[in-house]
């Protein structure tokens, strides 16, 4: 051991260089620490510690946490304002195309109600019309309905008394009748006047069906227009008639000799 090994120094610490300075950094207890070493101090300053320390707040995890959350906050009331505008846009324009599909409904609705009741106008026009000429028809050719079945049985009647006349051609009575001077002379007990022979007898009044028969109908034989020979109905299937000089005038079923066609005047 040296002697001077149990002899306490004099000598004072060397103190840092002036120029030499350093920099250190680092998170100490959750707070960032700048240490600056080495600053150059007057030499009549006291004794200050090695190191500075000056503690700035630093971002926690809350508070990152914190900042994230309002982030994705700000995020989500943007995409519902978005999502809202969108939605409210749609809405718009549906109830638009709702209201236009609803006035093209109606404007439909209204013209296919006219065109009905116009369609209903121009039948009930067309129904009256033939009402009427049916009336003036009626008025034309016959007496009232109250009249018509005296009349019919006064037609009938005469007929039946000239059975068994002779047929004449070209007589009209009062002891011998052809086909169309009987019809003529059983028509006037009544007051109708039918012209002279069969063809114009065979358009007098209205066409009817041998279906629908009533007494009093003129029967023809032919076409009407051009009939040979004519009689009359009188009733359950029977007609009477000047048919020919072998048999004069006579009462005949139907089936006898199958008329063409009918006319009415009553």
């Amino acid at each position: 051991m040296s002697p001077n090994a149990l002899i306490p120094s004099h000598r004072k610490p060397r103190r840092p260089s002036a120029s030499s300075r350093a920099l250190r950094a680092g998170v100490t207890g959750g707070f960032l620490t700048l240490a600056v070493t080495g600053a150059t101090v007057p030499a009549n300053a006291a004794e200050k510690p090695v190191s500075e320390t000056q503690e700035m707040p630093t971002i926690t995890t809350a508070l990152a946490t914190s900042a994230a959350r309002s982030a994705d906050t700000a995020e989500q009331v943007a995409f519902n304002y978005e999502r809202q505008a969108l939605q409210d846009s749609a809405f718009s324009h549906a109830a638009k195309a709702a209201e236009k599909h609803k006035a093209e409904a109606v404007k439909k609705a209204k013209a296919e109600a006219k065109k009905k009741a116009e369609k209903a106008r121009k039948a009930e026009e067309a129904a009256e019309a033939r009402a009427s000429r049916s009336s003036e028809r009626s008025t034309l050719s016959a007496p009232s309905s109250s009249t018509a079945t005296g009349s019919t049985a006064t037609l009938v009647s005469f007929l039946k008394a000239q059975l068994g006349k002779a047929y004449v051609l070209g007589s009209s009575g009062p002891s011998s009748y052809d086909c169309s001077g009987l019809t003529q002379a059983a028509f006037s007990q009544i007051g109708i006047d039918l012209p002279r022979v069969s063809q114009d007898q065979s358009t007098q009044g209205t066409q009817v069906g041998l279906d629908n028969l009533q007494v009093g109908d003129i029967l023809y034989w032919g076409s009407a227009g051009s009939a040979y020979h004519v009689g009359v109905y009188i009733g359950d299937g029977k007609f009477i008639g000047a048919q020919n000089s072998s048999t004069g005038i006579v009462e005949r079923p139907l089936d006898y000799d199958m008329p063409t066609g009918a006319v009415r005047v009553l």
